[in-house]
């Protein structure tokens, strides 16, 4: 099944909430402790031109980072395509994997969830008695746009 096509999304607030973020994570200490968790990816309008620095949670894979979001930015971030981004307030090219399909989503976002409760909450993932991110939940997020990547930092 191909992924949907999703609208865009945004939060009230989220353009000044972003600002102060980004602010945060370029001041080196604090880049550290804010940054423990959060990258700073630099995303270039396909259409537009214009370049967004997108703050967004990041679970470790190994050596790659992984991110995920419903929101329309990520349709700038295509496989093949390196993107720049600040981790731990070095500025450093990543290689890019787009992930769409149902399958590839909800496993990225099992593990970033089980990694980062406030992912999950943020993307209305709730857990079984067991401990695992509902598969309803999931499903739903792919559903509503939800997109991952796999970011190779370099």
């Amino acid at each position: 099944m191909s992924a949907p096509s999703p609208s865009a999304h945004t939060l009230p607030g989220q353009s000044l909430v972003n600002r102060v973020v980004r602010g945060l994570l370029r001041v080196p200490l604090l880049a550290r402790v804010v940054g423990a968790r959060l990258v700073v990816i630099e995303v270039v309008g396909r259409r537009s031109g214009t370049r967004y620095d997108v703050p967004v949670a990041y679970t470790r894979a190994g050596a790659d980072l992984l991110v995920g979001t419903p929101f329309a930015w990520g349709r700038n971030l295509r496989t093949g395509e390196p993107v720049t981004i600040r981790l731990r307030g070095r500025r450093r090219p990543a290689d890019v994997e787009a992930i769409t399909d149902e399958p590839g989503v909800t496993e990225a976002y099992t593990t970033m969830a089980r990694d980062n409760r406030r992912f999950a909450d943020f993307n209305g993932i709730g857990f079984d008695d067991d401990g695992r991110p509902k598969a309803d939940d999931l499903h739903r997020a792919w559903v509503d746009g939800a997109r991952a990547f796999r970011l190779t930092p370099r």
